[in-house]
């Protein structure tokens, strides 16, 4: 049997942090595992994680990069399970989210499933993140749009092996790691909402890229994972 990781980044989620892991603990085996990695929380976060009293749930601290990419980066690192789900800390699973996921994974690298859009209340803003973003697989078409959000990916152990270290000019692990995978793996666009995805207005990451970024910026970035994508591939072959 296949064990899952759940990977998550934990900063000040005492709102929220609890309800999320109670959608995503009952789908787990109990070979399965969370690992949260906490960016030095000021809040109660922490303390409402340890109340649960789950043994699936391992905490470790983000010591070395701060913010959500190195914090995701660090989750990772202490990954053992054989296919890797990213959670945030403020969503909610459906609940046959993993089923679905570990079907799918049996015969890809990579699953990028489809979410509904809620606000804090839960009222739906967008009944499916894919047709608001005209989300579809191809290379180039996601590194001019991006619609590889963490929350809704889920990938094979197996491509940790080229997707770490994430490199520090990559300012979004989600689309490092999506972009890795278009070249060197098999990936699905799963058309069915699996989470709900939540904006309170205080997420540490955008609705796809965020429109406060300049076109300076967004070239920027593009040009740095363009970069990088083409250095790890070189190195992964020539290795």
């Amino acid at each position: 049997m296949k064990r899952v990781s759940v990977c998550m980044a934990s900063y000040n989620g005492e709102a929220h942090i609890k309800n999320q892991l109670l959608s995503i603990l009952p789908q787990l085996s109990t070979e399965d595992e969370i690992i949260i990695s906490d960016d030095n929380s000021l809040d109660k976060t922490l303390y409402i994680v340890s109340q649960l009293k789950d043994d699936r749930i391992k905490i470790v601290y983000n010591i070395s990069t701060p913010g959500p990419v190195g914090n995701f980066q660090n989750s990772l690192r202490h990954a053992t399970g054989d296919y890797i789900i990213l959670a945030d800390q403020d969503d909610l699973w459906l609940d046959n989210k993993v089923k679905v996921i570990k079907e799918l994974l049996n015969t890809h690298d990579l699953i990028l499933s489809d979410c509904q859009v809620v606000n804090e209340k839960g009222q739906i803003l967008h009944s499916s993140f894919f047709k608001y973003r005209n989300s579809r697989s191809g290379f180039w078409l996601n590194l001019y749009k991006n619609s590889y959000i963490g929350c809704c990916m889920a990938f094979r152990r197996e491509v940790l092996a080229y997707a770490l270290p994430i490199p520090t000019q990559v300012h979004m692990h989600d689309w490092w790691i999506g972009l890795l995978v278009e070249i060197k793996g098999k990936v699905c666009f799963y058309p069915q909402p699996l989470i709900s995805y939540v904006r309170h207005g205080s997420n540490a990451s955008p609705t796809g890229e965020s429109s406060d970024y300049s076109l300076i910026q967004r070239l920027r970035n593009r040009f740095f994972l363009l970069l990088h994508v083409i250095r790890r591939l070189s190195s992964n072959f020539s290795s």
